[in-house]
Order: structure tokens, then sequence, then C-alpha cells
């Protein structure tokens, strides 16, 4: 049985679109869902519980990051990351295989694992299965992450059927450890004798090629994990290539456990993702481009830095009702950001999240009435997106 289950309760009548339930040892999940990034233990520019009340039900951690800054055992001794960083709902960490990976010729990919120097400052480490699993069980997360290396794009594909084998081969040391560390206590991994249950889900890998992505599919199904997710994807290629992918490949994974695209978050990407049968989304897009100045809206993106919003004392987005579009105005968001104002991440990152996590909210709803399709049409058409595969 494992600590993370998926029940799966209506598919949409003319798409692959779902709705579920995860239900993990800190709540339930209702999917599917948009979850926000805090890579390093916090959701950048916004407190924890601003991005609970905003409704976010996960948040997803990042492994590299942590274990170089403030370090697993320090994130262990302080009672694990649910208490380290004041967040009591479910928490996803990934694998730090994306951040390896993103290093470039700062690492060496082995058998073994991966080698690489720290961004932070050049110092030497290792990564292995084995010792992605062992921090995340310190971190304590209620999903943890295969370690797998994701294949760049474009790559040939003699080198992304070489890393989809040797990412198989990694998972099955990935679930050797997690099971072993697991059994060492009891069945049950403990943050300071609290139990945290956790569980693992793998990534299937395989570039563009869609034979290679079943190939993996059919791979990574045959240990019978918690979830899967959908790896090595919005890494470069033309997002119509990533829709072409998912929609032949998604299905080899099984339809009643949890699906996850990882790294993915723009609002085209979420509804296309959606259609296609995910359940699962994480991005640092919203926080990243609120920092420069860029906001998500109902009728498309603003850039708050045009000097058309100088004297606008409209709200960023007139039909959201967040925190800064019911308290503040374009011109004075402008003027924040012209200032290099902290408030104007805090107030712009809390809008985009906000934005996404309500949009997140009214996909479910629409698939929960038999409307996906009309509510996708009515985004689409608002926010200036392209209508041909509506």
């Amino acid at each position: 049985m494992h600590a993370v289950t998926f029940e799966l309760h209506k598919t949409d009548s003319r798409t692959k679109a779902r709705r579920g339930t995860l239900t993990t040892p800190h709540g339930k999940i209702e999917t599917p869902i948009f979850m926000p990034v805090g890579t390093a233990a916090t959701v950048k520019a916004q407190r924890a519980d601003e991005v609970k009340e905003m409704g976010a039900q996960i948040i997803l951690s990042n492994t590299y990051h942590l274990y170089l800054r403030p370090g697993h055992e320090i994130v262990r001794e302080a009672g694990g990351l649910h208490r380290f960083m004041h967040w009591d709902l479910p928490i996803l960490t990934d694998s730090g295989g994306f951040q390896v990976f993103s290093l470039g010729k700062m690492r060496k990919i082995t058998e073994e694992g991966a080698f690489f120097q720290s961004h932070i400052d050049g110092s030497r480490h290792m990564l292995s299965p084995e010792k992605s699993m062992e921090i995340q069980h310190a971190l304590g997360s209620d999903i943890i992450m295969a370690f797998d290396e994701c294949a760049p794009y474009p790559a040939e594909r003699k080198y992304v059927e070489h890393s989809l084998e040797l990412t198989t081969r990694w998972l099955r040391r990935c679930n050797e450890a997690h099971e072993e560390y697991a059994a060492r206590l009891g069945g049950e991994s403990q943050v300071l004798g609290e139990g945290c249950n956790q569980s693992l889900f793998g990534i299937m890998q395989g570039g563009v090629y869609n034979d290679l992505r079943k190939r993996s599919a059919e791979q990574i199904t045959e240990l019978d994990l918690a979830g899967y997710a959908v790896g090595g994807l919005s890494v470069g290629e033309p997002k119509e290539i990533m829709y072409e992918v998912l929609e032949e490949t998604l299905d080899c994974l099984p339809k009643e456990k949890p699906r996850y695209l990882m790294g993915v978050g723009s609002p085209d990407c979420l509804f296309e993702g959606v259609e296609r049968g995910i359940d699962m989304f994480d991005c640092v897009l919203p926080t990243r481009i609120a920092r420069h100045g860029m906001a998500m809206t109902s009728h498309g993106r603003v850039n708050i830095k045009n000097k058309k919003y100088e004297r606008d004392f409209t709200p960023l987005d007139p039909e959201c009702d967040c925190e800064t579009c019911r308290n503040y105005s374009r011109a004075y968001l402008r003027h924040l950001f012209k200032c290099d104002e902290i408030l104007s991440s805090m107030l712009m990152t809390h809008h985009n999240l906000h934005f996404l996590i309500r949009t997140m909210d009214r996909i479910r709803q629409a698939i929960d009435e038999d409307r996906f399709t009309e509510y996708k049409k009515e985004f689409y058409s608002k926010y200036g997106l392209e209508q041909d595969n509506v």
C-alpha cells in the first residue's frame, strides 16, 4: 500500500481531461493541479501562509538546492521540510536530476551517478540514485522523485536511448534504496520520531522519440509505483512537438495512477496537458516573470514596465480577486518596479500564482461539468491564444 494514493473520479467525454484526488500524509490534492515551486524551501517573494491562503494544495522543493544549502541534515534536524518552512500541506521534491542536467560542462554522468561542481562555490559533489533518496528521506517530502537523466533537445537518438536505459536502471536503484530505508524504520520514514510516509514517482524519458518514450513507459511501470512523471519535455523543443509526444505516449502510463508533467506552467501548456490526460504540473514561470515585471491576466500578459501604465489606475486584472488586484493599480505596480522595490516582486508574484491556481480551479470545475472544451475556448479567446488545436 502506497502512502500516496490516487482516485480517478471522472474523464471528460470529449477529451482525455481527468478529475481525481491524490491522498497524501499531509492532505488531499484535487487534480488536475498546478504546484508552485519553492526551490530552496520558499516560494520566492511569498510567505508560506500567503501561498496556502491563495489556494495552493501542494508545493515543490528541490533536492539539489537543499542539499547544497542549507544541507539535508540540517533540514532533518529542524524536523523535516514541513516544519523547517512552516508548510503543513503536501510537498513534492524533485530528485535533482534536472538541475544537474542544467549544469552543462560542470557535470559528468556515469553509471554510478552524476559528478558535478556546485554552481555556488565550485565545490565537487556526486549525486547517485541512493544519495538522492537519502536526501529526500531526510527532507521528509510526501512525494519523492526518482533520480533520472534528462536528455537535452535536440539530441541524437542513440544518446536518448542510452539516457532512458540509464534512467530505468537508476529508477530500480532508487526504488531499492527507498524500500530499504522504509523497511529499516518499520515501514515509515520518520522525522524526529514523527511518522512521515513518502511515495516514489518514476519518470518517463525518451526525448521526442515516441517509440523510445513507449519503451521507457513500459520499463518504469514494471515497478508498481505511486505515480509516474513525464520528464525531458519543455527543454527547448517546440510546444507542438511536446503536445504530439504527450498525445502519442501518455496512454502508455497507467490510467489509475497520477501523471505529472514536469517543468510546465504557461496557461496554454496547462490546458493542452490537461486535455491529453496530465494531472500534475509545476513551473517557476509565474514567479520568475513576476520578478521581471510580467503578469498573466485574463486578457493575456501585461508588461508592467511599459510607459502606457504610468497613469493607469485600474487593477492589474479587473477580473481577478487576488490581494494585488483588489488593492493596487497598474500605475503603482509600475512605480514599484521602476524603483526596484521588493514589494513589486511580492505583489506581482502573488497575482501570477493566484491566477494559475484559480485557472486550475476552473478547469477542474469544467471537467466536473463536462464542459472542458468550452472553457478552453473561452479562456483562449480572452487570453489571446491560438485556436488551431482547440
